[in-house]
């Protein structure tokens, strides 16, 4: 493997090839973004992610976390024949309106009709998608620190982040992980855009015509995947106009990517208006706490990760480069979940020791002093060779340390993964949970109506098309009330310790009554908190002379109202 020799270039308003933006790698500006030298390091960046996925899939025999509304809508989709439905059943006693982006519930829906099964599919697509988004996040970080290197480094912190695996690797990945993955894209396509070359006006246009292209198609599909993850490619796009490129042509070929993604999702935005108003996006604003999160951040509750990236930032700024420094202090600020500020600290990291590398061997190379005893091109050959040992030994070291780091990295995150109350990847459902489904879809009525306690709530409409009373899984596009009055039913119903709290909770969300309650025995999860029962509800319902055991295994008891 070859590392990078440094930029030759120089000027600019910036000052680096950082600041500079130009897509400079080996001192040639990347024409196409692999050549056969990026192999190697491109390998080397997807090995963490493949060591995190390989401990994920061994450690969870099933989904981490929940994906059942995601499974339920795929199944009403390709039951309705491809065509988008308007309400989802079994979310609620009067389901739950559907209005997301639909792109990953057809790809869904497709393996669904192939024969795939959906916890399997919840469990081994998260990382499909995964994995993929690894690749622009190495492009992005080779192209902006002008190493390959880098690239392979900023792959490997966001592919070993706990944080980032949670939302990604998990079953909800289904829809995330592959959203990461077009905003990453479109992210490096807008990079790519914004990379200086010399040109401007409608030569520069031309000239990113491909460019823009590829950010259009992505910033779309992103935009029919996750509005969350729409909104960083937005904010993105922004910050590299401002603090790069505040030209007319710049302007216009970021206007061209916004509108142009828009115009890819339209179909999909003009259905959900003709189906369901505009309000309902207003509706769901907020509910779940993915944008704003500000106000801890400006209070000092800096994500871990950010704070340690705060002092190279601030070099950066120092040197007066502020695209960086900007863009992680944006993602802070905006999201309320740290995902995306760690992946920009993934990329602003390595491309300071990058900076700090090149800046020591410059000012090395500025106070050797020549022996005189060779001349002309002599001379000239040692110092080449001496220049190409040292790149060599740099890209050794720094393969070394993304090696060290996917060891350290995936055994603390195979530490974690074990636990009995894991952090990262809790398991929603289990054997007995599955068994007891299989029993709720052919042994009780169509038209059953069952209170869940715990997290496997949110597969049940799914695995037995049962109608799920209690959960706020979808009622987001009701509005804030109703979701709240269902989240808060959820949490209080899922540590309820007697049939009457049950049965309260129950009158309380909607007044429907229902025929079942599901019990789960010792260990399970709210809201992927670990929690556990000692036997006190069971007893209550075993007293009760309103309510018979009507299945019961290892993990589960399905009561029976009389």
């Amino acid at each position: 493997m070859s590392g990078n020799a440094p930029d030759p270039t120089s000027g600019g308003r910036f000052g680096s090839p950082l600041g500079r933006l130009r897509p400079v790698v080996d001192g040639v500006r990347a024409a196409a973004p692999f050549d056969a030298r990026d192999r190697p390091w491109l390998a080397l960046a997807l090995l963490p992610g493949v060591v995190a996925f390989a401990i994920y899939l061994v450690t969870n025999p099933y989904p981490a976390y929940g994906a059942g509304l995601y499974a339920k809508i795929a199944a009403e989709i390709a039951a309705n024949g491809y065509l988008l439905p308007t309400r989802i059943p079994g979310y609620t006693a009067d389901g739950v309106p559907f209005a997301y982006p639909p792109l990953q519930f057809y790809l869904y829906a497709f393996l669904l009709d192939l024969g795939g099964d959906p916890v399997a599919i919840s469990r081994f697509l998260p990382g499909v998608g995964f994995l993929a988004a690894l690749v622009p996040t190495y492009l992005l970080g080779r192209d902006l620190a002008g190493s390959r290197p880098a690239g392979a480094a900023a792959a490997a912190l966001v592919a070993l982040n706990p944080q980032i695996l949670e939302w990604h690797l998990s079953a909800g990945g289904v829809v995330r992980a592959f959203a990461f993955c077009y905003a990453m894209i479109a992210v490096y396509a807008g990079y790519r855009i914004y990379a200086r070359d010399g040109t401007a006006g409608i030569v520069s246009l031309r000239r990113r015509r491909g460019e823009i292209l590829l950010g259009t198609l992505a910033f779309g599909l992103t935009v029919l995947t996750h509005p969350v993850y729409s909104l960083f490619v937005v904010v993105s796009y922004v910050l590299l106009w401002l603090l790069a490129d505040r030209s007319l042509s710049g302007f216009l070929s970021g206007l061209a990517v916004g509108l142009g993604g828009a115009l890819i999702a339209s179909p999909w935005l003009a259905w959900v208006v003709a189906t369901h108003g505009i309000e309902i996006f207003t509706a769901a604003s907020g509910t779940h706490g993915g944008v704003g999160g500000g106000a801890n951040a400006l209070a000092g509750e800096l994500s871990p990760g950010v704070a340690v990236a705060l002092l190279p930032a601030l070099y950066l700024l120092l040197r007066r480069e502020y695209l960086l420094p900007a863009w992680l202090i944006a993602a802070e600020l905006l999201f309320k979940q740290p995902r995306f500020a760690y992946t920009v600290a993934a990329v602003l990291v390595p491309a300071v020791v990058v900076i700090l590398v090149r800046d020591r061997r410059a000012a090395s190379d500025a106070g050797r002093t020549d022996p005189g005893r060779k001349a002309g091109s002599d001379a000239g050959s040692t110092r080449s060779e001496r220049s190409r040992l040292d790149v060599d030994r740099r890209a050794a070291a720094a393969a070394l340390v993304i090696l060290l780091g996917t060891v350290v990295g995936g055994g603390y995150f195979a530490y974690e993964a074990t636990l009995v109350s894991d952090p990262s990847t809790p398991e929603f459902v289990d054997g007995d949970a599955i068994d007891a489904m299989a029993w709720i879809e052919t042994e009780t009525d169509p038209d059953a109506r069952f209170v869940v306690l715990g997290d496997a709530a949110e597969w049940l409409p799914a695995l037995t098309d049962r109608t799920l009373l209690v959960g706020y899984w979808g009622v987001e596009w009701e509005g804030p009330e109703a979701f709240a009055r269902q989240e808060a039913a959820y949490e209080s119903v899922s540590t309820c310790q007697s049939v009457e709290c049950v049965e309260g909770v129950a009158a309380d969300v909607g007044g429907e009554r229902p025929t079942h309650v599901y019990v789960p025995k010792g260990q399970y999860t709210v809201r992927g908190d670990p929690a556990t029962q000692f036997g006190t509800i069971e007893r209550s319902f075993e007293r009760s002379e309103r309510w018979e055991v009507a299945y019961e295994n290892d993990g589960v008891v399905i009561y029976r109202r009389l």
